[in-house]
């Protein structure tokens, strides 16, 4: 029996998944909104060459919108989790670099929102969400789509093994 106030495991890493799933859904969204204004806050950290910036401005928001996704909705957890916590870092790095070279500029790390620039609140951001990403890691097993969708009641047809292999 657990204590009144205590969490169990599943509520736990719900919110685990509430958090960083919403935060890498919204921060995506609000990027694929604008595409010209995150490339624009892309070259600005001068890492890119610009014949690679449109291309970034496209794919990094939808690489987040999609592992977002699969975390809010627990698919492939593990993998979703190992992603946003790889891309946090990558963050931090890139933070850490315009914070080194002395860059005035704004983060994009939300689109438009806000204006932020790049300082060490971005840092404690990348920093929680990355000890949050990990924990979530760290916790969960992989969780692939078809259990997935069969307890939301979808059923699968199952195939015979090919004629001469043995079923397991």
């Amino acid at each position: 029996m657990k204590a009144p106030g205590q969490l169990s495991h599943k509520r736990f890493d719900w919110m685990l998944r509430l958090i960083v799933g919403t935060a890498f859904v919204v921060a995506a969204a609000l990027k694929i909104a604008d595409p010209a204004k995150f490339a624009m806050d892309v070259s600005h950290y001068r890492l890119v060459p610009p014949a690679m910036l449109n291309l970034v401005a496209i794919l990094v928001p939808w690489i987040e919108f999609t592992t977002g996704a699969l975390v809010l909705a627990g698919i492939w957890l593990r993998a979703a989790a190992l992603v946003v916590t790889n891309l946090t870092a990558m963050f931090f790095g890139i933070i850490v670099s315009a914070l080194a070279r002395g860059l005035n500029i704004e983060c994009g790390c939300f689109g438009t929102l806000g204006g932020n620039h790049v300082g060490l609140v971005n840092l404690a951001i990348d920093s929680g969400l990355f000890s949050l990403a990990a924990l979530l890691a760290r916790r969960s097993g992989n969780r692939p789509a078809q259990p997935f969708f069969a307890e939301s009641g979808a059923h699968y047809l199952r195939l015979p093994p090919p004629e001469g292999l043995k079923p397991r």
